[in-house]
């Protein structure tokens, strides 16, 4: 089953990492308290209820890839797809990126007042790409690498790293596609 995936502008690749520009997107994310695999099911469950009806006009929408989850600043925000998860003291963002197909407009509000739509602008990311479980000691070293990356090429980091996961569970460990993001810019001549 095909799923869609954000598009991007390959800026520069080498191996496994590369720079990526990503378009303006729109986002459907929720905030969850508690440890990172708990928090990604958490949210993943509060997300995939929006997209599978649990909004103004009892809609489907396509279920998009990756999962993104990053440390949040604490802050409840709404599940989206993709789902990426970041979060810092315990709090996590989950978020699912939307079908291109919409916008903040054409899309059903959902009914869980924990998710939130929210666009996501024009963005420069730097990223390294792995397979397997995603488990927190893979997760800290490619970040570790990644930033060693983004030190080399002379990138100035702008915000928190996300971990993108775009398969389901029941697939297998080893065939698993995982992703470190790190919003970048370019650093000012000098």
């Amino acid at each position: 089953m095909a799923v869609e995936e954000p598009s991007f502008e390959v800026v520069l690749q080498e191996g496994s990492y590369s720079v990526r520009d990503y378009p303006a997107q729109i986002a459907a994310e929720t905030v969850v308290q508690g440890e990172r695999s708990q928090s990604i099911s958490a949210g993943f469950r509060m997300l995939a209820g929006f997209i599978f009806g649990g909004n103004t006009r009892r809609q489907s929408i396509a279920m998009t890839a990756p999962v993104l989850q990053q440390p949040s600043a604490g802050e409840s925000i709404p599940m989206t797809a993709p789902v990426t998860q970041s979060g810092s003291a315990g709090a996590w963002t989950i978020r699912f990126i939307m079908p291109r197909a919409y916008t903040l407009e054409t899309l059903p509000q959902p009914n869980d007042a924990r998710v939130r739509l929210v666009p996501v602008p024009r963005t420069r990311y730097a990223v390294v790409q792995f397979s397997g479980l995603a488990r927190e000691g893979d997760i800290a070293q490619k970040t570790t690498d990644l930033k060693a990356f983004i030190a080399t090429h002379r990138l100035i980091e702008t915000g928190d790293s996300t971990l993108a996961r775009y398969d389901p569970p029941w697939t297998l460990w080893f065939l698993r596609r995982n992703e470190i993001q790190i919003p970048v810019r370019d650093a000012a001549p000098q």
